[in-house]
């Protein structure tokens, strides 16, 4: 059934969607767009409904995914304006119900050879959203949100992912549990400090389960953190830059193991 005005009661679920309080209460989220939505459904992602622009019609690139594993529902640019956060809206929406954590946890717990970014305290949407991004093209087997990091579900956070959102497990928790857990399952949690030794091209990721952890913008990975660490490396730099921005100094971690462990 179509959906024409901004005050039907599903659309004002829909919107309350936009606020964390509302995602973590109902444990669903949005996303925006033809691209998030086209992966969604590709990935098999756990979609309530899809919404289109009554006046557009469904996309094109989506026509031959419409009916599959979601609800479609045609709604008016008034819906899509209220249920949507970027200025200019997408002709198409779609809801996703969020997946159960602790199963992508277990997957990587239990995984030999695992590569694994956590993030503790990054707090940018958009560093987050780069590093799953980067994490999804270098092949890691997943990304640990610690408490503090921006909300993964953040609309922000999800767009810059680029749909790398459902490609590899994302799972938000608790360090203090997760990374204990992980090293008593063989993982070494390794970490960049400007003070090491040792450089992130001198070391070997090859070695077993790497779990690569970086912290926050300003102040670091937190002290209580750090003392969960095993290897500290540094990224060395030949210029005049004091230090790198977060989501750049994952990247170039996580394309460094790539290389040692695919193209050495």
């Amino acid at each position: 059934m179509d959906i024409i005005s901004p005050q039907n009661p599903r659309v004002k679920e829909w919107a309350q969607l936009l606020e964390k309080k509302h995602r973590d209460k109902q444990h669903k989220y949005i996303i925006e767009g033809i691209h998030l939505v086209q992966e969604a459904l590709t990935a098999g992602a756990d979609l309530e409904c899809v919404a289109f622009d009554l006046e557009q019609g469904i996309p094109s690139e989506l026509a031959h995914l419409a009916g599959k594993s979601a609800e479609w529902i045609g709604v008016s640019p008034a819906v899509i304006a209220k249920c949507t956060d970027t200025k200019t809206p997408q002709p198409v929406f779609a809801v996703v119900r969020k997946p159960r954590s602790a199963a992508g946890l277990d997957a990587l717990m239990s995984r030999e050879g695992s590569l694994v970014i956590v993030l503790d305290g990054v707090q940018d949407p958009g560093n987050v959203g780069t590093i799953i991004r980067s994490a999804d093209a270098a092949g890691a087997d997943g990304v640990i949100l610690g408490r503090g990091s921006a909300d993964l579900y953040n609309p922000k956070t999800i767009r810059s992912t680029m749909g790398s959102l459902f490609h590899l497990p994302v799972v938000e928790g608790d360090l203090m549990e997760i990374l204990p857990e992980a090293k008593r399952s063989g993982a070494r949690v390794i970490s960049t400090s400007l003070q090491a030794q040792d450089t992130c091209y001198s070391y070997d990721f090859r070695q077993g389960s790497c779990w690569l952890l970086v912290g926050n913008e300003a102040k670091g990975v937190s002290e209580q953190a750090q003392q969960l660490v095993d290897d500290a490396l540094i990224i060395p730099m030949r210029g005049q830059a004091e230090s790198l921005n977060v989501a750049m100094a994952s990247t170039l971690m996580l394309f460094e193991a790539m290389r040692q462990r695919h193209f050495a």
